[in-house]
């Protein structure tokens, strides 16, 4: 890996994490935590749509859902592109990637969960251990996928799709 940010490995790490974290945070909130795993996208959709579709009742919706999953791509492509260039800029090795990743998703639990209640109060209510996880293995599959997928024998496969 160069110094240089692979931008498309980027992107496509950014959306492998972004479908990982929401798959996990659903099946963790509706099995470990006992709740409606359509919650969490309705969190996400109402920064938008407004608090009006919060739960009660969190039951599935195609338009919540589009919504939710337009916004937390969007913001995982973002991510994918900060992370991507920390691991491209400090030439991080896989595995110091990956532990990097970790950090930095839970730096975004942080900054999710107490930093933007200010704006969006109902993410409050998700503090805990299942959002922990759940930042953390984004941030793990986040510089996994950035660091594997950025590989020169990678990039110029992405280049030529």
């Amino acid at each position: 890996m160069t110094d240089k940010i692979n931008l498309k490995a980027a992107i496509v790490a950014g959306i492998i994490a972004g479908v990982v974290f929401m798959m996990l945070e659903m099946v963790l909130v509706g099995t470990v935590g006992g709740q409606s795993p359509w919650g969490p996208p309705q969190m996400i959709a109402a920064m938008a749509m407004g608090k009006g579709v919060l739960p009660p009742p969190a039951a599935f919706d195609p338009v919540i859902m589009a919504v939710a999953m337009m916004i937390h791509l969007v913001l995982s492509i973002l991510l994918g592109v900060v992370l991507g260039w920390v691991i491209s800029h400090w030439r991080l090795s896989l595995v110091a990637a990956i532990v990097a990743g970790i950090g930095f998703g839970l730096l975004v639990y942080f900054l999710n969960f107490y930093v933007m209640t200010a704006v969006f109060p109902w993410f409050a209510m998700a503090r805990g251990g299942i959002s922990i996880f759940a930042h953390a293995a984004f941030g793990l599959v986040l510089g996994w996928a950035y660091s594997a997928i950025a590989k020169p024998n990678h990039s110029e496969r992405l280049h030529n799709a």
